[in-house]
């Protein structure tokens, strides 16, 4: 158990952030002498050229002049926005058409290096308009000039260097590493190393139940010989692929995240089969490929009967995920209630909720299947609450949210609010996949 008073202390230390708030606001105004000076020296400059007096040279060292200012600001906006949302509290920003690229990534060593680079233009800038007027500046000014600019040359390369690697090992190391208690901790390739058999086409492995002694562990149902559990419905069946181009070959670090993740098989989006789905929105697929969402921290409700595609698609955004640099894991409901029953038993709910903030997609696959108590339920109120606007929700039901009450009870209200605030949700209508190949086959 927490320590009240260490809790209280750090919670007290962390509020202190908001010191540097007015700090920020003063780089606004500064912003604003900065205009005010741009547009003094372009009006100095267009009555100099209407007066005939402009040279050439002096020209050129006034527009330079205006491109050092404008590179200022920039650097000024980059550190007001860019330090605020790194060092003191998240902006608002998602899902806002103008969104700078850069700043759904933003952290300290992004910032670094981007602020290096911008005082090294800033000082290409003073030292080529200190060439263009050689004639009026000394020898010793344009040394000195020449060699505090490679000198910030120098230090933004090795912050560049330095920030480079130790991002990518951090990565990587988030990657392979499976929080303890995670369901599906043990990639293929780990089932492998250790003698188990590799899965087929259906995810199966051959000659080996799937995931049974785990079933058996959170008091699920057995899995018969075609790895459906008995009295529930089946994991959904492969189902259509929107219009989104196909992605190139991940990268090894993307290989480790997909693994990382948990999936109990490998879905692509370009598998889906969208002629099965009697209707789907087939743009907000092909929009939510793109991975755009859990930047913005949105989530994702796919609900439809059993057999239509909603965990394929699931997982095949989570792949996608991956592929773009976010770390995923991937759980059924019920798995994901044993997970936190265990954390909650343990004394630890508050840091394995913690915990799981270092993945910006967790998946919930299967609610509705199994109706939980009101503790259960409470479990994954404090789950959905953890993460509203905070990282993104990808959900799968066989029942609307307006029919939750049936699987949370009390809670549903409050915890469907949350996760329908920022929330896509796909409607997936039609029978079963599984069932219509069973026919199919039985016909044949």
């Amino acid at each position: 158990m927490r320590n009240p008073t260490t809790t209280t202390l750090g919670y007290a230390l962390f509020a202190t952030r908001w010191l540097q708030a007015p700090l920020y606001f003063g780089l606004v105004a500064a912003q604003g002498v900065y205009v005010y000076k741009f547009f003094k020296e372009l009006w100095t400059l267009i009555l100099m050229c209407v007066s005939g007096h402009a040279t050439e040279t002096y020209v050129m060292l006034a527009v330079l002049k205006l491109v050092d200012v404008v590179m200022i600001a920039n650097l000024l906006i980059m550190v007001i926005v860019g330090g605020y949302e790194t060092f003191v509290s998240r902006i608002g920003l998602q899902g806002h058409r103008d969104q700078p690229e850069w700043l759904s990534h933003v952290n300290s060593n992004v910032l670094k290096v981007k602020l290096a680079t911008a005082i090294v233009g800033i000082s290409s800038v003073h030292l080529l308009q200190m060439f263009v007027d050689v004639h009026h500046t000394s020898r010793h000014a344009l040394l000195w000039g020449t060699v505090i600019h490679m000198a910030f040359i120098a230090s933004a390369a090795i912050l560049a260097y330095m920030s480079g690697p130790m991002a990518a090992q951090t990565d990587r190391g988030h990657a392979d590493r499976t929080p303890a208690g995670h369901p599906r901790a043990e990639p293929e390739a780990e089932g492998r190393r250790h003698g188990q058999p590799e899965p087929d086409a259906e995810g199966r492995r051959h000659g080996q139940p799937e995931r049974e002694a785990g079933d058996r562990r959170h008091g699920q149902p057995e899995r018969d010989a075609e790895g459906r559990r008995h009295g529930q419905p089946e994991r959904e069946a492969p189902a259509a692929a929107p219009p989104a181009p196909r992605q190139a070959e991940p990268d090894a670090d993307a290989e480790a995240r997909i693994r990382a993740a948990g999936f109990p098989v490998r879905k692509l989006l370009e598998d889906f089969d969208e002629q099965h789905p009697r209707g789907f929105d087939r743009e907000a697929v092909a929009r939510l490929g793109k991975a755009d969402f859990v930047a913005a921290r949105r989530n994702v409700v796919f609900v439809g009967p059993p057999g239509t595609g909603k965990t394929h698609l699931a997982i095949a955004l989570g792949v996608r995920a991956c592929q773009a640099g976010h770390r995923v894991l991937f759980a059924t409901a019920a798995e994901w209630a044993a997970r936190l029953s265990d954390a909650r038993a343990a004394g630890r709910l508050d840091a394995e909720l913690a915990a799981l903030d270092e993945h910006a997609l967790l998946i919930v696959d299967e609610v509705g299947y199994t109706p939980f108590d009101a503790a259960t339920a409470g479990l994954f109120f404090q789950l959905v609450a953890h993460r509203y606007e905070r990282a993104s929700l990808i959900l799968t039901s066989d029942r609307p949210l307006g029919r939750w009450d049936e699987v949370f009870g009390a809670s549903a209200p409050a915890l469907a609010d949350r996760v329908a605030h920022h929330a896509e949700i796909v409607r997936l209508d039609g029978d079963s996949y599984r069932t219509r190949r069973a026919t199919s086959a039985w016909a044949d």
